[in-house]
């Protein structure tokens, strides 16, 4: 049991370190100290329930089902040009940026919407965490164990990503700061989408 546990925390851990739309998503919101917290828990919410799906199924279903792959790959990216388009204007425009740190903080509801678009709607989710985790620990002999040590990783990754953003946030409060952010979140999302859509045209 304890192999298949350690087997499901390593090959996450390195799968989710990798910096990604979701990472960044969380960084962001960590620096904003924008319920940072709930954002964090979400994506260990969904990480878990997404491996236990891969694990006790549903890779199999995606990896025969060339029409959900397709469908989540073109939504996907729409989405996350839709999503890098609005921080590199935020980025290349001064007057946005000065609205954008004084405006409000948004509603939890808002922000875990924008959480689930960005986990849910991007299709490495599915291609690493279902096909690639979810296969693998469907071959243990504890798939359970593998599934329990893969969200425990998740659980440590992102809560460190998000208190560890927010504990920096004062140092980090300068207009130059969240330009960067901004820019860097639009190149991640940009460099994404444009990976999903470049098997369609090959």
């Amino acid at each position: 049991m304890w192999q298949s546990y350690v087997n499901g925390l390593l090959v996450a851990a390195g799968l989710i370190v990798a910096i990604g739309a979701q990472n960044v998503f969380v960084l962001a919101q960590g620096l904003r100290r924008e319920h940072h917290l709930p954002v964090a828990a979400l994506c260990v919410l969904c990480d878990a329930l997404l491996v236990a799906a891969g694990v006790f199924g549903l890779a199999t279903l995606l990896a025969h089902s060339p029409l959900l792959l397709a469908i989540t790959r073109w939504g996907g990216a729409a989405f996350l040009l839709w999503y890098g388009l609005k921080a590199l204007l935020r980025a290349l425009r001064p007057q946005a940026l000065e609205q954008n740190r004084e405006q409000a903080p948004r509603s939890l509801r808002a922000v875990l919407l924008a959480a689930l678009a960005v986990t849910l709607l991007n299709p490495h989710v599915y291609l690493d965490t279902v096909l690639l985790i979810g296969s693998l620990g469907a071959q243990q002999a504890v798939p359970a164990a593998y599934a329990a040590g893969a969200a425990c990783a998740s659980l440590l990754w992102f809560f460190a990503l998000a208190l560890g953003a927010a504990w920096l946030a004062p140092w980090l409060a300068r207009p130059a700061t969240w330009r960067l952010l901004d820019l860097t979140v639009a190149a991640m999302m940009f460099a994404v989408a444009f990976q999903l859509l470049l098997p369609a045209h090959a």
